[in-house]
């Protein structure tokens, strides 16, 4: 049995938080730089130089990317064989949320109540947090910064079987070019197939996680995320959806097994701050 400190938990959650929102990952700035060789609109180009130069600045001013900081959405990978000395991983992981997102002056977008708007002192907490049993004995945690504008647009629809494939991609399809550019494309698209209602939104959060350019180690499953990418970009949304061939970055894929008579979907789109980080302690 392998113990991690709950302090050791508090402080590198407390940094994750401000590196995902101040430092945009070297896969999604690399994803604009090539998107600029392939964009046909003037426009668009100008957008992706603009968002290039936008995630310079953050980083070398250590000041957010974008203003709305995002839910805090964790997806945790527990070994068996670790234990949390000091107190529960939960209460760790958002007390480092708090100190994170006070301390680099953050914002707190998070209410307590949904439907009267009550906003307390939570400092963007509680966190949305996944815990996965794994075996071994380490923790790795994977943070994202969720912003509310592309969440807005995500969808979950319960197709029948006989909906198959081609029923998936148009609703995938109709999901982005609904979106339009209400969710701040350029956009990573994120999709769970299977399951049950709530595991297929799981699956689509989850591929979020996953670095842009990785593709599905199911051939069938990478097949369809390059034919959906090239779909979503002929749509002509482009960047910021000022018009172009650049409206996704990304699509990925994550799927389950499901019940005979079902055949759930969800699409999860990520804007452009594309912001995920990652540590193992």
């Amino acid at each position: 049995m392998r113990t991690v400190d709950y302090r050791d938990i508090v402080d590198n959650v407390a940094v994750m938080c401000q590196e995902a929102n101040y430092d945009l990952g070297e896969d999604v700035v690399n994803a604009f730089k090539s998107s600029l060789k392939t964009e046909v609109s003037e426009t668009g180009k100008d957008v992706l130089n603009q968002l290039i130069l936008n995630a310079n600045i953050a980083t070398s001013e250590r000041v957010p990317m974008c203003q709305d900081t995002g839910v805090s959405v964790f997806i945790v990978e527990l070994g068996q064989d670790c234990h949390i000395d000091g107190g529960s991983l939960y209460d760790a992981i958002n007390e480092g949320v708090k100190k994170g997102y006070e301390e680099g002056y953050l914002r707190h977008s998070i209410v307590d109540h949904p439907i009267t708007r009550e906003k307390g002192a939570g400092y963007n907490t509680p966190s949305v947090i996944h815990v996965e049993l794994v075996p071994g004995n380490q923790l790795t945690i994977h943070m994202s910064a969720k912003g509310g504008g592309s969440e807005n647009m995500s969808t979950l629809k319960m197709l029948k079987p006989a909906d198959g494939l081609q029923g998936i991609k148009e609703f995938i399809l109709n999901t982005v070019r609904v979106a339009g550019p209400n969710a701040c494309p350029p956009l990573v698209v994120g999709v769970g197939i299977g399951g049950n209602f709530e595991k297929c939104g799981y699956l689509a959060k989850k591929s979020l996680f996953r670095p842009i350019g990785e593709r599905s180690n199911l051939d069938d499953i990478a097949k369809l995320e390059n034919e959906l990418m090239e779909e979503i970009n002929q749509l002509g949304i482009g960047p910021q959806g000022m018009g172009g061939s650049t409206t996704a970055l990304d699509v990925k894929i994550e799927i389950a097994p499901c019940h005979i008579a079902a055949l759930p979907v969800a699409v999860n789109l990520n804007c452009h701050a594309s912001r995920h980080k990652e540590i193992t302690l």
